[in-house]
């Protein structure tokens, strides 16, 4: 959907998200959603795996959700149908400025200003984390510019579409399981399911992410899957299991399409394969539950325990 076609109904539709269109787009709105949601994670307390830090996919672009202010709340949100940068306070107050093509230096600089105005001021660190290669502070960051009003809407109601499948299914497990969150690290939205074990100490390795940050994801057994904007092609569904037990990687996994990328330590799925499937939601279901048992049967976990 191009701006020309902006306000267009696309509900039901899986949209095309070719990288090689929105790159530019995407890296700048990564570096955006880190912003905020560094801001969610200063003004919150550590929960379990950092489920206090990612956005939530909503009718109109992403949420930090209520965050609290001493005897305030607030709550930031990227509207994606009017594309508008939003600030909405308890007691009533409200601010607002347009999300359009500028450096990230100044939606940085807006952003912290609006947040000082309402009495709201959140320092944050402002080097970007998960990002390979040399890293711009936020505050000094004019090389990312670019917004495409319809590259990001595409890429949010292609959200819209997952959120739903993975909202299924996190319905079919009763055992510990995550929200449908997208954390703003990758820029990927995910859902974890838990065994309830605990897990060795996870070795680390994202850029400008200490030990702590993958010791505290990764305390406990998981298979998490969700989708990523990358690296290629139109992006790729993923499934992995931390730690990995012996033979998951040469488990039998559904659609045909789907493998496990040793580059990457997990199985990927292209988002092609399902936005072009006629049954897509059925495609992704698929994928999420035989990578998901993959996980499990290795893994030993008491799926008649955890599963509804």
């Amino acid at each position: 959907m191009s701006d020309d076609t902006h306000g267009e109904t696309l509900d039901g539709v899986w949209p095309a998200l070719p990288i090689a269109e929105w790159q530019a787009t995407r890296d700048t709105l990564q570096l955006l959603t880190q912003i905020v949601g560094k801001i969610r994670m200063v003004r919150t307390p550590l929960m379990s795996h950092w489920w206090n830090v990612p956005l939530y996919v909503t009718a109109r672009g992403l949420t930090t959700s209520m965050i609290p202010a001493g005897g305030r709340g607030f709550q930031i949100d990227f509207d994606f149908t009017t594309h508008d940068l939003d600030i909405t306070v308890s007691n009533g107050e409200r601010r607002s400025f347009p999300l359009e093509a500028r450096p990230v230096a100044d939606f940085y600089a807006e952003l912290m200003a609006m947040l000082d105005d309402l009495d709201l001021t959140t320092p944050i660190w402002t080097i970007p984390v998960e990002i390979p290669g040399e890293v711009i502070p936020f505050d000094k960051d004019d090389v990312h510019t670019s917004y495409d009003r319809g590259q990001v809407e595409r890429f949010w109601r292609a959200l819209v579409e997952m959120a739903r499948v993975f909202e299924l299914f996190r319905s079919e497990f009763v055992g510990k399981v995550s929200p449908v969150h997208l954390f703003w690290g990758g820029l990927d939205l995910a859902v974890t399911r838990f065994s309830g074990r605990r897990a060795p100490p996870h070795p680390g390795g994202a850029p400008n992410c200490g030990p702590h940050v993958m010791l505290e994801a990764y305390s406990h057994e998981v298979s998490s899957a969700g989708y990523w904007p990358g690296p290629d092609g139109e992006g790729v569904f993923y499934s992995y299991a931390y730690p990995e037990p012996d033979g998951y990687r040469r488990q039998p996994v559904a659609p045909s399409s789907a493998h496990f990328d040793d580059a990457l330590g997990e199985f990927v799925l292209p988002y092609e394969i399902v936005r072009t499937a006629s049954d897509p939601d059925a495609v992704l279901l698929e994928f999420l539950r035989t990578t998901y048992a993959a996980a499990a049967d290795t893994g030993r976990w008491d799926r008649e325990e955890l599963e509804r």
